[in-house]
């Protein structure tokens, strides 16, 4: 999955006594988004569910199912349902499936927001304001310019103040330039929520457009890339990324690409495995064929959700629901 960190020159003014900068979500090294694999394990329905419960449970708890008996089992997947059930209808759709898996698959995300959520949470009113990510993030900086003469380093920040607060504004969904749990695991992590999409894009041409013409022309790709320092012949696989560019980055063929274009590359509209998943389970256990899943007919199937000696769902009950 792509990620996102603060630039060498950052790093160095943090080792130079800017403690309370904390490092920054703001320059990307891999440019291409991907959905994480689901599994690696073949789905073979009639030979085993592991490719089924490493979906719904996430591969770490895949692997401790020993832990449970299948008693357990069923009564923490009873909780589970009851949150998977987003509107409390009492019936589980494809939908809240899918976002489920998704969820799962994501936790990591939800999991590093929790760790520096009270480095930024400076009121401890459970909010994060653009006033104190600016604090926390650009405060010694903004305090103390003079120790920043260096060019480069006060190009990067005066770079990544107003992207950041770009970045903070299209996250902040309700626009009270304060942020909720949700609203924060956006502004840093941008890539894995839909509505940040056209900020990622953005923030990828700004990365790599040097001259600043709005768009990516085959030099500036591979300059993204490949520093071209020893003068010498090019290496095969810049030349098959040249190919690229040519074949199937220019998607118009006038030489560079746009907005459009860059989307197309750095977010493949690859098969949703979350979505083939959640089918899957619906169909094999929609008793009723009514297309959406009541808790009992999940329960009936347990097997195929959770495994025949179960879980680590009783970490996952103990957690706050917004941390999941």
């Amino acid at each position: 999955m792509a990620c996102f960190s603060f630039s060498f020159h950052l790093v160095c003014a943090v080792l130079l006594g800017a403690s309370v900068v904390r490092s920054k979500p703001t320059l990307r090294k891999e440019r291409v988004l991907r959905d994480p694999e689901l599994s690696r394990q073949a789905h073979e329905d009639n030979k085993s569910y592991q490719y089924d419960h490493e979906a719904f449970l996430g591969k770490d708890e895949a692997k401790t199912f020993d832990q449970l008996t299948p008693e357990e089992s069923r009564d923490r997947l009873s909780k589970i349902v009851d949150r998977i059930d987003g509107d409390a209808d009492g019936y589980i759709t494809t939908d809240e499936l899918k976002a489920w898996i998704k969820r799962v698959q994501k936790r990591y995300v939800y999991e590093n927001v929790a760790k520096v959520w009270a480095d930024y949470d400076l009121n401890k009113d459970n909010k994060i304001s653009w006033d104190e990510y600016k604090q926390a993030t650009y405060g010694y900086y903004l305090a103390n310019p003079e120790e920043f003469e260096d060019a480069t380093d006060q190009f990067s920040f005066k770079k990544m103040l107003p992207r950041d607060e770009r970045r903070f504004k299209a996250a902040d969904r309700n626009g009270d330039l304060a942020a909720d749990r949700e609203e924060f695991t956006a502004f840093l992590h941008p890539e894995e929520f839909e509505h940040m999409k056209d900020i990622v894009v953005l923030e990828t041409l700004e990365d790599i457009d040097r001259n600043g013409d709005g768009h990516v022309d085959e030099d500036e790709y591979i300059a993204d890339m490949f520093a071209h320092e020893d003068g010498g012949p090019e290496p095969d696989w810049v030349r098959t990324e040249r190919e690229q560019f040519s074949d199937f980055r220019d998607l118009n063929k006038d030489g560079k690409m746009d907005q459009d274009e860059i989307r197309h590359w750095i977010m493949p509209q690859d098969y949703d495995h979350a979505q083939a998943e959640a089918r899957h389970l619906v169909y094999e256990s929609d008793q009723d064929k009514d297309q959406k899943l009541t808790k009992q007919e999940i329960l009936d199937n347990w097997n195929m959700f959770v495994g025949s000696q179960a879980t680590n769902y009783g970490e996952d009950l103990t957690r706050n629901h917004d941390e999941l």
